[in-house]
């Protein structure tokens, strides 16, 4: 067990950094990103730093998908716990469609997904002994999610720009809070947990 928090630890501290390691998005990708694609029109700029970065992102949505995939192929989950997974794994195909997309639009290429082996490996799937091992690695890979998310919405002065952001925050946390809960564990001990 101390294996799987070291490894999702890291992995967390990973999607907290990513924004701080390659900085912040310009309003012509966020605007793509949510879908305006009019707004993204009428501005200028140079995009290859907003397609690494969100190539960043989608790096770490590809990894979601698989962490699901891994969980729900283990064997390891009850049966309602498993349509929770499988939930949570299509929210994280939406994200991942919806930065395909904007990174196409900017005229960049999307980081490939990597085999479901290497995710295995990389999150010591083999370690997962029982539902809660399973339910551990997700949420804390939720929660670095949410604080990378939350991350990057200060950069914004658009408060349209920062609302996507704060929908794929809000997703990530839903996601977090649930699983947490199912595990048995308290909700957050006060205000503003999420995003330090």
């Amino acid at each position: 067990m101390q294996t799987i928090v070291q490894t999702v630890a890291s992995s967390a501290s990973s999607r907290r950094a990513f924004m701080g390691r390659t900085g912040t998005l310009s309003a012509v990708a966020v605007a793509l990103l949510a879908g305006k694609d009019a707004m993204a029109q009428g501005m200028a700029g140079d995009t290859s730093k907003d397609v690494s970065i969100l190539n960043v992102a989608l790096g770490l949505e590809h990894e979601a998908i698989n962490a699901y995939q891994l969980g729900a192929g283990s064997g390891l989950l009850q049966k309602p716990v498993l349509d929770v997974a499988v939930r949570f794994q299509a929210d994280h195909k939406a994200h991942r469609d919806a930065l395909i997309a904007t990174i196409q639009k900017l005229g960049g290429t999307p980081v490939m997904e990597k085999k479901l082996d290497d995710y295995a490996k990389a999150l010591k799937a083999d370690t997962l002994r029982n539902q809660g091992d399973v339910l551990d690695l997700a949420a804390r890979l939720e929660l670095g999610a949410i604080n990378a998310y939350l991350g990057v919405i200060p950069a914004f002065g658009n408060k349209d720009l920062a609302k996507v952001a704060g929908r794929l925050a809000a997703d990530e946390t839903m996601h977090y809070v649930l699983l947490n809960n199912a595990l048995g564990r308290p909700l957050p001990a006060g205000a503003l947990s999420f995003g330090a």
